[in-house]
């Protein structure tokens, strides 16, 4: 039979353990403080852009302004957050979109945040009345989230009995009527962009987030060389990464067309790897852990 000292040391015990199980804290995604420190850790990701961070930012402060004047009674009113994202590929655009719908998603501004990537073809159908059947189909899928369309301009290339004016009228249609059930991104060149803009007058008004995504620096572009490579578990050395530096810049010289950034870096870095692969079987050096994770200048 167990003894009243033993039987209160019991209860001192787990009374205790209650306490320190009520001491664990609790994430509640409601409160704006913990939903911006998450929003600053993934802006953190993000090499340059320094205007996407910014206007992520701004609208973490106009959610939490609006909540604060509702407790008081003040008037609030929704704002269109749909969005044109303009500059050259591999400039993280398409990153920048998944990263809005789910930063929004997490603000209840959109129900699902998903993210829904398109182009043209399909939005574009080949006889009268299957445009916008095509495009309110996607517009329905996109509901709750983000909607991208990579190379916007692309639906005003067929001219005046092409399909695609259809396409965008649709849209347009769905951004009046749809009460911000969700966020079209439209994205491209930049040039191609002002020029599709131009073209659709009543497209201006009805995007007030336009962004620029300028070509990426030398030392941003190293920055995201190293997050390419920690995140294969590789690393490199200096003459490997003055190499890198020295390939990229040729590239952007004698570049006919805009250079790829990114998409550039990546493929170089994956280039490499499989240069030090054949390196590594050559040497016969497969059993040495630093041979097996370090590119040299002779990779690149």
């Amino acid at each position: 039979m167990m003894s009243y000292a033993h039987e209160q040391k019991t209860k001192i015990r787990v009374r205790l353990r209650e306490k320190e199980v009520k001491k664990e804290p609790h994430v509640n995604t409601t409160n704006i403080n913990y939903l911006l420190q998450k929003a600053e850790f993934e802006l953190e990701k993000l090499i340059g852009v320094e205007n996407v961070k910014a206007m992520v930012r701004e609208i973490y402060a106009w959610v939490h302004i609006n909540r604060c004047r509702e407790k008081h009674q003040l008037k609030t009113e929704a704002h269109s957050m749909h969005m044109i994202f303009k500059g050259n590929p591999g400039t993280g655009k398409t990153t920048a979109a998944r990263l809005v719908g789910r930063l929004l998603k997490d603000l209840g501004y959109l129900s699902k945040g998903h993210f829904i990537e398109a182009e043209r073809a399909d939005l574009v159908g080949e006889y009268i009345g299957q445009t916008a059947q095509k495009t309110r189909e996607l517009l329905q899928k996109a509901h709750g989230g983000v909607l991208f369309i990579d190379e916007a301009y692309a639906l005003n290339r067929g001219g005046e009995k092409d399909f695609g004016k259809e396409a965008v009228d649709t849209l347009v249609k769905a951004m009046d009527e749809g009460n911000h059930s969700f966020i079209l991104i439209l994205a491209g060149y930049s040039k191609e962009m002002e020029q599709f803009i131009t073209l659709n007058p009543g497209l201006p008004s009805r995007f007030p987030i336009q962004l620029d995504f300028p070509d990426f620096s030398m030392d941003q572009m190293m920055m995201i060389a190293e997050n390419m490579l920690q995140s294969r578990d590789y690393v490199w050395t200096i003459d490997a990464k003055e190499k890198l530096k020295k390939k990229l810049d040729d590239q952007k010289g004698r570049a006919r067309e805009p250079f790829s950034n990114g998409r550039a870096i990546r493929n170089a870095i994956e280039k490499a790897i499989r240069s030090h692969a054949v390196r590594i079987v050559k040497e016969q050096t497969e059993k040495d852990i630093d041979a097996l994770k370090t590119l040299t200048e002779r990779d690149f």
